[in-house]
C-alpha cells in the first residue's frame, strides 16, 4: 500500500467514523437547549421552531398564527409571561 492510498483510507475510516457517531446521537431534550424552553402558543404562521402538530411535520409549518400546538424556544422563564392575542404562552400544548 502507498502513502497515497493510506492516507485515503485513514480518511474515509475517519470520515466514516464522524457520521457514525453524529447518526447515533439522540435528538436534544428540553434541558439541552442551553437556557431556553418550549413555549407553546406563541408562534405566528409558518415560524414555529417545531411540532405543530398533525397535518404539520416540523419547523416553519404551523399554519395559523398562535397555534396551541406549535412551539417556540424562549428564554427559560418567560414563556408564561408572554401574552397574545389569543392568550398567555404556555409550557405544554394548549387549546386553540
Amino acid at each position: 500500500m502507498t502513502r497515497t492510498q493510506a492516507a485515503l483510507a485513514l480518511g474515509a475510516a475517519a470520515v466514516a467514523l464522524t457520521a457514525g457517531v453524529a447518526v447515533a446521537r439522540p435528538m436534544p431534550s428540553a434541558a439541552d437547549h442551553n437556557g431556553k424552553e418550549k413555549c407553546y402558543g406563541v408562534a405566528l404562521a409558518g415560524q414555529n421552531d417545531c411540532a405543530a402538530g398533525p397535518g404539520t411535520s416540523c419547523a416553519g409549518t404551523s399554519t395559523r398564527d398562535y397555534q396551541g400546538n406549535a412551539w417556540r424556544l424562549v428564554p427559560a422563564g418567560t414563556c408564561t409571561k408572554i401574552n397574545t392575542p389569543r392568550g398567555m404562552g404556555s409550557l405544554t400544548p394548549v387549546e386553540r
